[in-house]
């Protein structure tokens, strides 16, 4: 039996290496000489595997690090000792984001060990701690900080995306395929990526054509994997379209015919933990779409509608997207701007972004009446919303009695 000691606030603390690890490590030459613990260079490594783990500094911090500390050790014995890795066990990237935490909680609902990857944040991500999940710090930009966070891992689910202020190569291209790598190395069973649908079709935009190199990527890396693209989220209609037309502020649309079948996030979260389950979708891919393709003015017509009030709305010609996105590219400053110009260009033009769902449906085995309406979500957010204006203008007038 080996032991790693690890540096905190509270003290030194022994973490265990079990003595069939430690003779592994020497037969795979990971380590070598007499004095493995003090010669090897993994060693090294290993001893900062913890600090991905629970990071904070809050109380209590130094008890927690060496629990997630030894998790990581239990987990890389395991690995090496050839114990099979709990289908249960699963890696969400991304897991703070908007699908992400769906995936998280439905992933936790059914029973599976959650383990997520989060970038390290000044707030942590308490949220998903409090679920039940584990959270680990790393960074797709990072590539060193992956492989620490995928062992003891059976499947990934890839819902991580870049920042509005980041480069879209930086986490799209590079991060994906340091991550695909990563996971073809440490023998992840399967891989679950997010892609764009149609983005097979738009070459000349390049977070879409980002998305079709990845799924090309990931194809060829000899990983499991199912590719899911998606049309929209009926999440980002709420900041978009209902919140402005509620505080009667603007509310930005186009003039072109574009029609989207957005989906509700915690059914595509529903949808993605089905397929895992089922052999049928491996090495496949699918597109999840919503019960019915909208048009910009639709929506917006069915938010004033349940809001009881007219939007403002502020119509910009694609014409005026198109010149943008050719200015901007004179610029290099202003390239990142152009590129995500080009994919609002596409949404703002004459096309369709939805599929019919009834093949993947009864392959899933699922009922599509089970599959979220816009119109129920809409109904479902205004209505709650709308209930709490009312108790609190009733709340401002009992005070104004006061008074």
């Amino acid at each position: 039996m080996a032991t790693l000691t690890l540096p905190g606030k509270c003290g030194h603390h022994q973490l265990h290496i079990p003595s069939t690890t430690e003779q592994k490590l020497t037969n795979f030459g990971v380590v070598g000489g007499t004095s493995w613990k003090q010669r090897s260079s993994f060693w090294g490594s290993f001893q900062k595997l913890h600090v991905a783990f629970l990071p904070d500094k809050s109380s209590g911090s130094c008890y927690r690090r060496k629990q997630a500390a030894q998790l990581v050790v239990n987990s890389i014995a395991t690995a090496l000792s050839g114990t099979p890795v709990r289908s249960t066990s699963i890696l969400v990237v991304g897991a703070t984001g908007t699908l992400g935490r769906q995936v998280v909680r439905r992933a936790l609902d059914e029973g599976y060990d959650v383990r997520c990857l989060v970038r390290p944040r000044p707030s942590p991500a308490d949220f998903l701690r409090d679920w039940g999940a584990t959270v680990v710090n790393g960074d797709l930009s990072k590539p060193e900080t992956i492989p620490a966070t995928l062992v003891g891992i059976h499947t990934v689910i890839d819902c991580a995306t870049g920042r509005p202020e980041e480069p879209i190569r930086t986490v799209d291209w590079e991060g994906k395929v340091a991550l695909i790598q990563c996971a073809k190395a440490m023998g992840i069973q399967k891989f679950v990526f997010y892609s764009i649908h149609n983005c097979d079709k738009h070459p000349e935009v390049p977070l879409m054509e980002i998305k079709r190199c990845t799924e090309k990527y990931l194809q060829e890396s000899g990983l499991n994997y199912t590719i899911i693209r998606l049309c929209g989220f009926m999440q980002g209609l709420i900041g978009q379209y209902a919140v402005p037309i509620l505080e009667d502020k603007a509310v930005w649309g186009t003039d072109a015919p574009t029609r989207i079948a957005y989906m509700d996030t915690q059914d595509i979260a529903r949808l993605t933990l089905t397929a895992i389950r089922n052999e049928k979708t491996d090495k496949k891919f699918f597109t999840f779409a919503g019960p019915r393709a909208w048009t910009t003015p639709e929506v917006i017509s069915l938010c004033e509608r349940l809001a009881g009030q007219d939007a403002n709305v502020t119509t910009v010609p694609v014409g005026v997207l198109r010149f943008t996105r050719q200015l901007t590219r004179f610029f290099q400053w202003t390239n990142d701007v152009a590129d995500r110009l080009a994919f609002s260009e596409v949404l703002s033009s004459d096309v369709v972004f939805s599929t019919p769902m009834a093949e993947t449906y009864s392959l899933l085995g699922v009922d599509p009446n089970d599959t979220n309406s816009l119109e129920r979500y809409l109904q479902e957010y205004f209505t709650s919303i709308l209930k709490k204006l009312k108790e609190l203008k009733a709340q401002s007038k009992q005070g104004d009695f006061y008074i």
